[in-house]
């Protein structure tokens, strides 16, 4: 989902008519559920600190702009769940990813601008990883 804006995501909601056309309701009963699992596992993972996450654990939720920004929607091309943070109206960077998986970036602080680089602090691909194991089980007696 990182690069998707708001009303794209919006779009794609389990909830919508175009979704709920393109889609068989066991399906949709099993990859929203699973899409929700996935983002309430990240946006925990998130822990309100003022300190900066040590890097490899989950990114500190300073403000709680990326916590409350994770949504999941319906990929209609790739007949899956898209889950993740969408892109928001920032003048510069791109953090979802670059908290994800770390790299370089320009910080401008105070009108000084610096190359530092961001080690990584994963938050989607844990909790993925860990909600994966519930997938068998959801899709277990969904069809009848």
């Amino acid at each position: 989902m990182i690069g998707m804006r708001l009303a794209q995501a919006k779009a794609g909601f389990f909830d919508r008519a175009a979704v709920m056309n393109a889609t068989s309701r066991a399906e949709r009963k099993v990859l929203s559920r699973f899409g929700a699992f996935v983002r309430q596992r990240a946006r925990t993972s998130m822990k309100r600190r003022k300190d900066p996450a040590p890097p490899g654990q989950p990114p500190s939720a300073h403000v709680g702009l990326l916590r409350q920004h994770l949504y999941f929607a319906w990929d209609g091309q790739r007949r899956s769940v898209v889950i993740g943070p969408v892109l928001l109206n920032q003048k510069r960077g791109n953090v979802p990813p670059l908290l994800e998986y770390g790299g370089p970036t320009v910080l401008v602080r105070w009108g000084q601008a610096r190359r530092i680089t961001i080690a990584p602090r994963p938050y989607m691909a844990p909790a993925f990883a860990a909600e994966q194991k519930s997938l068998p089980p959801l899709w277990r007696n969904s069809i009848r």
